[in-house]
């Protein structure tokens, strides 16, 4: 146990230790068993030195699961004479009380970076009811969550009331721009961030706080990095500091911002995001009607998947019209399963079958163009449909149109507003396709 506990300690970070690894899994195992029972004793005895690494190890184990002993052991050392007890007691109540603690755990503790940890694990009304807290930083987390559940009528009192304890909230509460940021686009208040990451860059004492709220805006919404890139720029100077420049570096992920204000952006150092290159693929080999014919003749007429299929198919489609296997194989590929095979497929059953297979495919196609894992897929197809796909440019403009980010999931915020910006240029390429020079409609072979 003391060796587990010793590797628990989180200064500066906990490093990976095996008896570590078997403590937490027999805790986990067995929440009533003797070893959960020693860290729950250790974590609340007063004075033992390895009273805070047994708390840090009680907030690794509340991190995917509910355990209330360990709010209650954590909350007996919330007034520990040792500050960075205190600090690590509060973390852990947090991290196992999350949005369940009640305003009463508040009561009695005065270190500010403790009591600012507990209010962000309040139940969102006793955080509402803290609006007028001696601590700026809960009072800020109070204001949020008013603001989050209030009337448009009562929003001007709480965003003035924001303003007013932001500075000293910032000294306590981390990430003050980006929580700030994320209520604002929350409630779908656009114009309002814009106006307040102006106002919050302009004043040196809140210019970090205005250059996180910014970098939310630019995760949030498409024109954000456009409106709010000159404003980061103005207040950058030569050599910006590092949330500058982090905010810098994800609007410039923004194509539109830096065809408008890449120029100006050369001039300040910083380092603009590095987009992420297709994998390199092998050359796709060349068919003839033969090699293509023989190749389909070795998979199954339900073949789900098939490498090079437009080149295959295509080699055939070129030569005359497919046998009746090879018309159910590309059948197939293109209506059972949805994904990038079906997208690649779709415009090859298109020349197969001709202009009345059009409104199935279409149906087929366009529901997936806002997904971002496939949805760049379908978008291409339908650019390779070209002005045919024309009843199906609603919802390309829809994709395009829209001012908010696509739903993503991905490693960090700038990698999903990366994302987002592959969706819109697929989206514009195909846009481009299907309004372009019209081409005479496929016939279906003889």
């Amino acid at each position: 146990m003391d060796e587990a506990l010793a590797a628990s300690d989180p200064h500066p970070h906990p490093r990976p230790d095996p008896s570590r690894t078997a403590l937490l899994a027999e805790v986990r195992a067995d929440r009533t068993g003797p070893a959960a029972a020693l860290l729950l004793r250790l974590a609340r005895s007063p004075g033992h030195p390895l009273r805070r690494p047994a708390l840090a190890l009680l907030e690794d184990l509340t991190l995917t699961e509910r355990w209330p002993e360990a709010v209650a052991a954590a909350r007996d050392r919330l007034t520990d004479p040792d500050p960075e007890v205190r600090r690590q007691a509060a973390q852990t109540a947090r991290s196992a009380g999350r949005g369940v603690l009640p305003g009463a755990v508040l009561d009695g503790v005065t270190d500010p970076a403790a009591r600012t940890l507990l209010a962000e694990a309040l139940h969102p009304a006793d955080l509402a009811g803290r609006r007028d807290d001696p601590l700026a930083s809960v009072r800020f987390l109070a204001h949020l969550a008013a603001l989050q559940a209030a009337d448009p009528a009562a929003r001007p009192e709480l965003d003035a009331a924001l303003l007013a304890d932001v500075q000293e909230a910032s000294r306590h509460l981390t990430r003050t721009g980006r929580r700030w940021g994320w209520t604002l686009y929350g409630l779908r208040r656009e114009q309002h961030t814009y106006a307040l990451a102006a106002r919050l860059l302009a004043d040196p004492a809140t210019r970090e706080v205005g250059a996180d709220l910014t970098r939310a805006a630019c995760h949030g919404w498409r024109a954000a990095p456009v409106a709010l890139m000159p404003l980061l720029l103005r207040h950058a100077g030569p050599r910006p500091g590092p949330r500058i420049a982090a905010a810098l570096r994800t609007a410039s992920i923004s194509r539109a911002a830096m065809d408008v204000h890449g120029g100006a952006a050369a001039a300040v150092a910083f380092t603009p995001y590095e987009r992420g290159r297709p994998a390199a693929c092998a050359p796709v080999p060349r068919y003839d009607r033969d090699g293509a014919a023989a190749l389909l003749a070795a998979k199954p007429v339900g073949v789900a998947r098939l490498a090079h299929a437009p080149a295959v198919f295509g080699a055939l489609l070129d030569a005359g019209p497919l046998t009746f296997r090879q018309a159910a194989q590309l059948h197939n590929l293109a209506f059972l399963r949805p994904g990038r095979m079906q997208a690649l497929c779709a415009p090859l059953w298109l020349r197969h079958a001709g202009p009345a297979a059009l409104p199935r495919l279409l149906a087929l196609l366009t529901p997936h163009l806002d997904e971002y894992g496939i949805g760049g897929d379908y978008l291409a197809a339908l650019g390779r449909i070209g002005p045919s796909a024309r009843p199906a440019l609603p919802a390309v403009e829809a994709v395009i149109d829209r001012r908010t980010r696509i739903p993503v999931n991905d490693s960090t915020r700038d990698a999903e507003t990366e994302l987002d910006e592959r969706l819109l240029a697929a989206a514009q390429d195909a846009r481009r396709a299907i309004l372009g020079p019209p081409s005479p409609a496929p016939q279906p072979l003889p």
